[in-house]
């Protein structure tokens, strides 16, 4: 399944973009999880490799990177997971975790680690744009995109990013870390419009977004709608049994943004 790309997630309308912390409750777990994401209209999956200084998540999903982390999950037995995955599933899939993670394992084995098991791209949020370069040189040399983000902090920076965007440009809709939101203030409007001006690279939604009417509004806005914790917490409450209600929760959310 080399020949998978994330441009792949936008070719069938908006892409809905679910994440799952790999490991919560057990990989076994998150293995039948990604299976009824992708079963359900998944796009694209951002798998989180857990760490344990997560700065931009909030209190949901930096449980969940506590919760797999005493259970004893690794880079490596994520690696394993991903293997087994694609021997099936054939949706594009992207690692979302911290530069330390990477570091730690050494760059240059991790990434190209991702392109051997077939993941086309790294999201690393806390990696400023201005120093993204250490990582770029690596997935250029292994055909790994890396995802760039901007926030509605990011202002006059926004075209400069979206000109260097790969794969997708994911747009954080509001200020602070990942959570659940009943209201997003944010003039996602105005950061699409400068992205459009700079970059043909699709761009999606994500931070905040929970309910299918919320997803609808990002799929108006922008090419798809990302969504984290929302999943973390069905993963939270019913655990191991947790893919059937993921499963559902998806569909739910693709039918909306398929509607937007």
């Amino acid at each position: 399944m080399t020949d998978i790309r994330i441009s792949d997630a936008f070719k069938n309308g908006k892409a809905f973009i679910p994440f799952v912390t790999c490991g919560d409750p057990d990989l076994e777990t998150t293995g039948k999880i990604v299976r009824a994401m992708a079963e359900n209209g998944a796009d694209l999956i951002e798998l989180g490799i857990p760490f344990s200084d997560p700065t931009a998540e909030g209190p949901v999903i930096q449980g969940a990177n506590i919760r797999a982390l005493s259970g004893g999950v690794t880079t490596d037995l994520i690696f394993d997971l991903v293997r087994d995955l694609r021997k099936d599933v054939a949706v594009p899939m992207v690692f979302m975790t911290y530069a330390n993670v990477v570091y730690s394992y050494g760059a240059e084995r991790f990434i190209a680690t991702c392109r051997d098991i077939g993941v086309q791209g790294l999201i690393l949020p806390d990696i400023p744009y201005e120093e993204k370069e250490e990582f770029l040189d690596l997935c250029h040399e292994y055909g790994v995109e890396l995802v760039s983000l901007v926030a509605p902090t990011s202002a006059n920076r926004i075209a400069m990013i979206a000109k260097e965007a790969e794969g997708f440009l994911y747009i954080v809709s509001s200020l602070g870390v990942t959570g659940t939101r009943t209201e997003i203030s944010t003039d996602l409007d105005a950061i699409v419009k400068v992205v459009r001006e700079n970059t043909d690279i699709p761009c999606a939604i994500g931070f905040g977004i929970s309910t299918p009417e919320q997803a609808a509004k990002m799929g108006a806005i922008a090419d798809g709608a990302i969504v984290g914790s929302a999943i973390v917490k069905l993963v939270a409450e019913y655990g191991r049994d947790a893919a059937g209600p993921v499963g559902d929760y998806v569909k739910s959310m693709k039918e909306a943004l398929r509607n937007s």
